[in-house]
């Protein structure tokens, strides 16, 4: 927790200073209808000690429990080296390098990850990151329809398979500069977009389709078809993966004839804890022939005078930086730490350690849905192929089934029948490489008593 020196007396010696009689003075510009009337739920301020033993106490309760969690956040196994690294000074104090002579270490770590990034999606640029995975596609639906000069109409094909946080967060981004999402809807057998579905879309102008890999339920989406489709029909492809599926899966610049024209995602996986939710970083790749569009930053290698290599920003479209009109994003930061720490992480992992991860997590998975399956009241909700998620069909209302399994100390899944009411008492439940067979066997017996109870 910061320390705060000033006292009251200070404030208030400050604001006489400037000329105005309290705090909420300085925000006079908002309109008093948009400001909060008071924190109710919120309690009065604490001394340190107080909140010290509040805060210790909410951090044990995210102790020693068994986690079956996913739905975007993973829990993978992080080298200790990462963050021993990444919290290095000359990491972890490091701002944005507008001065590249004295910022060659930093530019130099983003230009790495660029090449990393650029390399598992398998397109020609990276952009040195944003702020997490939702405003990530955010960005993306963005950057299409500005790329996309021949599609007029701002409409966005968003299959009800993507996240459906990530699908909030992109409404909220974009409903205000005339973009609209078309939901597509997914098969209820197998829980993925078919490829039929999309053919009462065709004759239409779109300017993008989305295509996530592997989707909110853990299952993988014919990329292939949909791609095609897509360009068949003048639209541009969006991918929104995870970024260890693809050590094992086809990477997004191969799909179809074309390959995807960008790719987008959630990086919290490569190297970073879940930390109580986050903070997180989300990427971007495209072709080359987009890249002026491309928001953020770009780092690029050259030489200098005397031959030597060097490092700079060679991309940086964004309002810091230029007139706002002509922007591409607002973004204002990279998480550049976060990113840090995901380099070092592919560093130590290379290609082999990553498809270890990822073919660890796919095996345990199938394996811990084959033996909740074997629990009399548990099936299979999808007959799609997956990666490490899959979602389950209970006979059990979800929320009392989850209930019971906290109460043995297994955090059991994702309740879906929130954002998904049509698939009723569904639990979407990730096991990745952390998990043993005795935590397999474990949240097997504890489901098998609260399906007998």
């Amino acid at each position: 927790m910061p320390f705060i020196p000033h006292t009251q007396d200070d404030v208030q010696e400050m604001l006489a200073a400037i000329g105005v009689d309290s705090i909420e003075t300085l925000f006079d510009e908002i309109p008093a209808e948009l400001r909060v009337k008071g924190l109710p739920d919120i309690a009065a301020g604490m001394n340190e000690m107080a909140v010290s033993r509040m805060m210790a106490e909410r951090a044990a309760k995210d102790a020693g429990a068994l986690n079956f969690i996913g739905a975007g956040a993973y829990e993978h196994h992080i080298p200790a080296a990462v963050w021993d690294i990444a919290t290095r000074g000359e990491f972890y104090s490091a701002y944005t390098p507008y001065q590249a002579e004295a910022s060659q270490g930093t530019l130099q770590v983003l230009y790495e990850f660029q090449t990393m990034m650029a390399s598992l999606n398998g397109l020609d640029v990276s952009n040195a990151s944003l702020y997490d995975g939702a405003s990530a596609l955010a960005e993306a639906v963005l950057m299409a329809v500005r790329a996309h000069r021949k599609s007029k109409s701002k409409r966005i094909l968003m299959p009800t398979t993507v996240n459906p946080v990530y699908r909030q967060v992109v409404d909220a981004i974009v409903r205000n500069q005339g973009i609209t999402l078309v939901d597509v809807p997914y098969c209820a057998e197998e829980g993925r977009v078919l490829a039929g579905a999309l053919k009462h879309f065709e004759g239409d102008d779109y300017t993008a389709l989305v295509i996530p890999q592997p989707n909110f339920f853990g299952v993988l989406e014919d990329v292939d078809a949909l791609t095609d489709w897509a360009h068949a029909n003048n639209t541009l492809v969006i991918a929104v993966v995870n970024p260890t599926s693809l050590a094992l899966l086809t990477p997004p610049g191969e799909w179809g004839e074309e390959g995807a024209d960008i790719a987008c995602g959630e990086g919290q996986p490569l190297g970073i804890p879940l930390s109580s939710g986050g903070p997180n970083f989300g990427f971007m790749c495209c072709k080359q022939k987009y890249v002026r569009q491309l928001p953020g930053r770009i780092i690029g290698r050259t030489v200098d005078l005397e031959g030597k290599p060097g490092f700079t920003l060679t991309l940086q479209a964004r309002e810091q930086h230029i007139r706002r009109s002509k922007a591409t994003s607002n973004i204002c930061t990279n998480q550049g730490l976060m990113v840090t720490a995901s380099t070092i992480y592919m560093s130590l992992m290379g290609p082999e350690g990553l498809e270890q991860v990822g073919a660890a997590s796919l095996q345990n998975t199938a394996v811990l849905a084959d033996k909740l399956c074997a629990i009399d009241g548990v099936d299979k909700a999808f007959t799609g192929a997956g990666f490490h998620e899959v979602v389950l069909s209970l006979t059990k209302p979800t929320a009392e089934v989850l209930a019971a399994l906290a109460e043995q100390g297994i955090h059991g899944g994702f309740d879906l029948s929130q954002d998904y009411p049509e698939l009723e008492n569904a639990l979407l439940v990730c096991a990745t490489e952390t998990k043993t067979a005795a935590d397999l066997a474990r949240y097997t017996d504890a489901l098998a008593s609260v399906f007998a109870a």
